[in-house]
């Protein structure tokens, strides 16, 4: 299935069903891909070709840069980026929304419309959304243990969308919504530093 650039900018300001998500540039991107997944029913292989994506953002300089550099011209943006999504194997809805907001120059929003998706993924099969940043990568069954945590905790099924910082030190940062559940190290040394000053 192919997208287009008009067929992404109608997209994202019909329709219902996006909510808050639409608030920003990003979400107005996700949705539209969103619907596009949904017509393809590729919903959960977009939403896998954008996790790959995403790894790709956070190991490759390269891409990195070729996704956030202002004098990287439109037509060499937008040829790498499509041989980047070949050789990272994503499937055709996502390859040609990557060529889409490489001409629309807004590779940047990348991070922003990967989170953004993965919310109305989560709502569609009537999960919650928690964002979890940890100072290290989360192995499968730490990841596994967590989702079961949050469920007892929320009454309901909930999808982990995983993020490091190193400057956590350690523990982990958890955000569902509005509510967020700091047990990092940073913030417990913070804490303490805070108190001792009191204190003192």
């Amino acid at each position: 299935m192919e997208a287009s650039s008009g067929s992404i900018g109608n997209s994202a300001t019909g329709g219902a069903g996006g909510g808050s998500v639409q608030a920003s540039l990003g979400g107005r991107y996700a949705f539209a891909l969103f619907q596009l997944a949904e017509d393809a029913k590729a919903i959960d292989r977009v939403e896998a070709s954008l996790r790959t994506v995403r790894d790709a953002l956070d190991q490759s300089d390269d891409f990195r840069t070729l996704t956030t550099s202002p004098i990287v011209q439109r037509g060499a943006a937008t040829k790498a980026v499509l041989a980047t999504a070949d050789q990272l194997g994503v499937d055709p809805t996502t390859r040609s929304f990557l060529g889409v907001l490489a001409e629309n120059r807004r590779l940047g929003q990348l991070p922003a419309i990967v989170r953004a998706f993965r919310q109305l993924a989560a709502r569609h099969r009537g999960e919650t959304t928690a964002e979890v940043t940890s100072a290290h990568p989360l192995s499968d069954e730490q990841v596994d243990a967590l989702r079961q945590q949050l469920r007892q905790r929320l009454g309901r099924d909930v999808s982990v969308d995983l993020a490091v910082d190193p400057d956590l030190l350690g523990g982990l940062v958890v955000r569902i919504g509005s509510q967020m559940i700091d047990s990092s190290i940073r913030t417990r040394l913070n804490s303490l530093a805070h108190a001792m000053k009191v204190g003192g």
